[in-house]
């Protein structure tokens, strides 16, 4: 798979708007938009770092900058999978922090309308804090969950991450 870089001039940003990257996780396709996206890379090597959530498989050099790397299987509950040719890291802006989602595989772009977008569900993931899910999205008969990327990973989390990226980038 070839390295596919998103990044785009300001008068590009209105093409993105409704657009959303497909991607898989097991048997679920997961819908991320396509405005938070700064690229969707192989899955490069991957450096651990001790003392990590689980789900935080350690950190990408990508083009000389530090990321975290977080396997979103793990982060949503599932069970790990061994890595094949097909899975991606998807490079995602969360403000002033960027992180790299590893994912099964990515499927395509696709434009969905907001109308076409419902709220989403009303409950609490088993540890009680807020879901990850920005809406669900009707695409056909299927529904896709459209994520929240600034809830997947916690403030908790987020602050031990930066830290750890930082500390790792000094070295």
């Amino acid at each position: 798979m070839a390295d596919i870089d998103l990044m785009v001039e300001d008068d590009e940003l209105e093409e993105q708007v409704d657009k959303y990257l497909l991607f898989e996780l097991g048997a679920e396709e997961y819908c991320i938009d396509i405005a938070r996206i700064t690229a969707i890379e192989e899955l490069p090597q991957i450096t651990a770092i001790p003392d990590m959530p689980n789900f935080v498989k350690g950190v990408i050099n990508l083009r000389g900058k530090v990321i975290p790397a977080v396997d979103l299987r793990l982060r949503f509950g599932m069970e790990a999978r061994e890595y094949d040719d097909r899975t991606c890291i998807v490079i995602v802006s969360l403000g002033e922090s960027t992180v790299g989602f590893i994912v099964d595989n990515v499927s395509e772009v696709h434009e969905i309308k907001k109308e076409d977008i419902g709220s989403p569900p009303s409950f609490k993931n088993l540890s009680g804090k807020e879901q990850y899910i920005a809406g669900l999205a009707k695409r056909g008969d299927e529904v896709k969950i459209i994520l929240n990327v600034n809830k997947i990973i916690s403030n908790e989390d987020k602050a031990i991450i930066d830290f750890e990226t930082k500390q790792s980038s000094k070295e």
